[in-house]
């Protein structure tokens, strides 16, 4: 028997590794919906930006590949209704709709599905295609973000990306390298197990 790693099997997403019960899959929306508002608490201040750099993002999209497409957008939706409601777990500790950092939120939640559907037709089991799925999701985070911000605060399209997109680049760039590592890893070590 060889010790390669076991081949690709589409149509499953890590989550989908653990036991199957109904009870797993509350437990991985709850537990994406919590681990995106504990990253989110990793936040700096962006000097001249209403937006913060924090590990929300990252979390967004981890939770998305990992859980596929329905889960991911559950945890998201989850993370997002709790912190209008009221849970202080947004970025810096904040909750509502009101401030103009929400159209990131909307945008993560719509990434998390987009890149759990395509985990789902394997696109975290490479390095490289994990980095176009990030990319992907980071994208759609900003197209749904910065026009948000513009309409929030009155800003011109393009004071919004200087003060919504630019400044992020490189924190995502770190992101999406940090996700090249671990989910191909993770597709690696579980998939001899699974």
């Amino acid at each position: 028997m060889s010790t390669a790693a076991a081949p690709v099997r589409h149509g499953v997403v890590l989550a989908d590794l653990l036991p199957s019960s109904r009870v797993r899959d509350i437990a991985l929306v709850a537990g994406g919906a919590v681990l995106t508002g504990i990253a989110a608490q990793i936040s700096v201040p962006v000097p001249g930006s209403p937006v913060p750099v924090s590990g929300q993002t990252f979390a967004a999209l981890l939770v998305g590949t990992a859980l596929g497409a329905r889960r991911g957008f559950l945890s998201l939706a989850l993370y997002t209704v709790a912190g209008v409601a009221g849970m202080p777990w947004f970025a810096q500790a904040t909750s509502g709709y009101g401030m103009p950092s929400f159209g990131y939120i909307l945008g993560m939640l719509l990434a998390a599905t987009v890149v759990g559907a395509l985990a789902r037709r394997g696109a975290d089991r490479s390095v490289a295609r994990t980095a176009a799925t990030m990319a992907l999701g980071s994208l759609i985070i900003y197209a749904v973000g910065v026009p948000y911000l513009a309409l929030a605060t009155g800003m011109t399209l393009s004071q919004a990306v200087a003060a919504g997109l630019t400044p992020f680049l490189l924190g995502d760039a770190l992101k999406a390298a940090l996700a090249m590592g671990l989910l191909p890893t993770a597709w690696k070590v579980l998939g001899r197990k699974g």
